[in-house]
């Protein structure tokens, strides 16, 4: 009998946010201080204790719940005490989340007996903590704070009183006179027989000179701009229908995922969210990542991506930010942390690989989009991270970009895998820096050939023609150092010297995704990645299982990553190893259907899927949304209907290939350019996949062909399939 499984990340909270607010409560919808739990905006913790008691006790919980992502019911009754007869009062408590917090309060007497008097207390505290430290459960920074009541105004305030950390919180109560004791508003409500009272409570924090406003306490009004925002990012997606449940919960969660996670900058509004609860800051590799991996939904997020990486795009050289000119930032965070200077991610750039996702995704962004003017826009930037890749990414002039790191408080690692004790060599010790990481040379030749394209685009064919001679060099070199023909794959990087470090892992399917490895070997490489050591029957593990180091449940050296399936997925069907790609994709959404909703969380762990072990668990830590996590989702729908457009060209390339569990599956309001289509695709008995364009608006041809990095794509194999395509415009 199949198991039925409702995992989740972080199982003991629940969350409500919008841009760069979040409220985090335990499962009773309550702030009691523990751990992480507060309302926090910019990484800054302005309300840690947000509960309503009754006579002395908490209320019992029936029912709680986020409605969407930026609300929250949850419905309380109040226990029984003296003149309140059992299960007669009940307290719904809705939480609407904007920039600022508002908390509306619904007491109903459904008593016959007559009416009820209520002493309640409203604990409120604040503790201005940074978020980062409130999951570590330490306080780097102490933050005296003072606290005022005006009565007339009901209005309680919150202020940080340390010199560098500027913040407040303001509650103001509407519905009852309250009094301060000093830990709690205390006030008594009188609720007649058969009616209802109602308390607003509105939570304003003013973070490093922004103040952050309440929104309308209501679920039927309009939460600001970014409430309009996630509402366009929702209209922008094709509708995805299949019989395949699934899938369609799947694709469904993530697109309403994408949709919430806009942080509402100035420099790139729909710039992603990376994760919940720990990642609410700007992440530059991450926005990029989301961008690119969702374009075939939605490609606002990618084009405010791109603008958001460019205006943080580094100026100066600057040891302890690792800054150096025209390299791409790896974080900004606004907590009281980075503030006071103990870790330098106010403003950091310690990530070698945002350079070549940024030239990337504006290759990819013009495929999908043709949008020539914001690509105008955002070529000096470009010409100033091919400048940064020439001057600073080959540190040792050897043909090869390596990371190192400067910053006393920086990152160790700068590649694909971040973490401190991620690269490991064959006997499971960490390698010393500089690292030339293997997918760091996919994505440098990948961003070389993309940024080619949009300069030559853009009328710079000589400089285009410099770019690809440079991409041309690079896979020349790279093959004949890094692949290892004992171990059948490629080295996980160059080590100081230049030594292969020869630990099997998954950053060669990132290779396969940028069209680095020769077409002769693609599919050998994509089944040494679904060997047993390296496929759980979940996911490709970052780390062999046969590593000395491996450990499923780590951050890097063992665990699943969604996001990675679907880049790898990618690469899997650009090199036509369709079998691969099947087994990948259905063990991908079996791990989505095993967490609610179908949403799948940061990372997963890397244990074997057998009898014994009907989910592989979850990292500790994992977030969930996770922004790449949604867009994985996306990404691995395209990667099974192998679909390439060329916005410029009018054209969208497709060879789907959709799997026996998958036999069916439409997209309607797809979007290539200025054009869309409906396509239906449906599995034949015989195991081919036909398409049909049911509808078109606009100029755009719908092509099949082979990927081009196939073996079998022959000229009179791309012949037949043109001819077989219903390509009429």
């Amino acid at each position: 009998m199949p198991h039925r499984l409702a995992l989740r990340g972080r199982p003991g909270q629940i969350f409500v946010y919008s841009g760069r607010s979040i409220l985090i409560t335990n499962l009773d919808g309550e702030v009691c201080g523990v751990g992480s739990e507060g309302f926090h905006v910019d990484n800054t913790r302005v309300l840690s204790e947000d509960r309503l008691v009754v006579a002395g006790r908490p209320l019992d919980a029936a029912a709680v719940s986020p409605v969407g992502a930026d609300a929250s019911l949850a419905y309380y009754e109040v226990p029984a005490t003296d003149g309140v007869p059992e299960r007669t009062v009940v307290v719904e408590v809705a939480r609407f989340v904007s920039e600022g917090l508002a908390t509306r309060v619904r007491v109903t007497n459904y008593s016959l007996a007559g009416a009820v008097r209520l002493p309640l207390a409203w604990h409120l505290t604040a503790d201005f903590a940074d978020t980062d430290d409130t999951e570590r459960g330490e306080r780097r920074v102490d933050v005296p704070v003072d606290v005022a009541w005006d009565a007339a105004g009901a209005r309680l305030t919150f202020r940080s009183t340390h010199p560098e950390i500027k913040a407040d919180t303001a509650l103001t109560l509407a519905g009852a006179e309250a009094a301060w004791d000093g830990s709690a508003l205390r006030f008594a409500l009188d609720v007649p027989a058969r009616e209802v009272v109602e308390l607003i409570l509105m939570t304003e924090a003013t973070v490093a000179g922004r103040r952050h406003a309440a929104p309308p306490a209501s679920f039927s009004a309009t939460r600001g701009s970014l409430a309009r925002l996630r509402q366009e990012l929702r209209d922008e997606a094709p509708r995805l229908r299949t019989s395949n449940a699934m899938v369609q919960r799947a694709w469904d969660t993530a697109v309403e995922d994408l949709a919430s996670l806009p942080l509402g900058l100035v420099e790139g509004p729909a710039a992603p969210i990376a994760g919940l609860p720990l990642y609410q800051q700007f992440f530059g590799r991450d926005t990029l990542t989301i961008g690119w991996q969702s374009l075939m939904a939605m490609r606002t997020p990618l084009r405010d991506a791109l603008r958001a990486n460019a205006a943080w795009q580094g100026r100066a050289i600057d040891d302890w930010l690792d800054e150096e000119p025209g390299k791409m930032i790896h974080q900004a965070r606004w907590g009281p942390v980075s503030q006071v200077g103990i870790d330098p991610f106010r403003r950091y750039y310690g990530d070698w690989a945002t350079v070549p996702d940024f030239l990337i995704m504006l290759g990819q962004y013009l495929a999908w989009t043709g949008d020539s003017a914001t690509l105008r826009d955002l070529l000096p930037a470009a010409r100033s991270a091919v400048d940064w890749l020439e001057r600073y990414g080959d540190l040792d002039r050897d043909g090869f970009i390596e990371y190192r790191t400067r910053s006393p408080a920086g990152v160790k690692n700068q590649g694909w895998l971040d973490s401190d004790d991620a690269i490991v060599d064959e006997r499971g010790e960490v390698v010393p820096n500089p690292i030339a990481t293997s997918e760091l040379q996919a994505y440098a030749y990948a961003g070389l050939q993309q940024a080619a394209l949009v300069f030559a685009a853009c009328g710079d064919l000589g400089f285009g023609a410099r770019l690809l001679r440079r991409a041309h060099r690079l896979r020349r070199r790279f093959d004949r150092a890094f692949w290892l023909p004992d171990l059948g794959t490629y080295a996980m990087g160059l080590g100081p010297g230049g030594t292969p470090i020869r630990s099997v892992a998954s950053n060669a399917g990132h290779l396969l995704a940028s069209g680095l490895v020769p077409p002769d070997r693609g599919r050998a490489v994509a089944a040494r990645l679904m060997s047993p050591d390296m496929f759980s029957g979940w996911g490709i593990r970052t780390l062999s299982r046969d590593h000395p180091a491996f450990n499923p449940f780590s951050y890097h050296r063992g665990s699943v990553w969604p996001v990675e399936q679907a880049t790898i997925g990618f690469g899997f069907a650009r090199y036509g190893a369709w079998d691969d790609l099947q087994r990948l994709a259905r063990g991908f959404f079996d791990t989505a259907e095993l967490f609610e909703e179908a949403r799948l969380p940061e990372v997963v762990g890397g244990i074997q899927r057998d009898g014994e072990h009907p989910h592989p668990g979850i990292y500790p830590d994992s977030c969930a949304p996770q922004g790449w996590s949604a867009s994985a989702v996306i990404q691995m729908v395209q990667a099974l209907l192998g679909m390439v457009a060329f916005a410029p060209s009018h054209l969208l390339v497709i060879d789907p290939h959709l799997p026996a569990w998958l036999p069916d599956l439409s997209l309607e309001g797809l979007r290539v350019g200025s054009a869309d289509v409906d396509l239906h695709l449906r599995r034949t008995g015989s195991g081919a996949t036909r398409f049909d364009v049911r509808r078109r608006r606009g100029h755009l041809a719908v092509v099949r062909q082979p990927p081009p990095q196939s073996p079998g794509a022959t000229p009179w194999g791309r012949l037949a399939a043109l001819v077989g395509s219903p390509f009429g415009r």
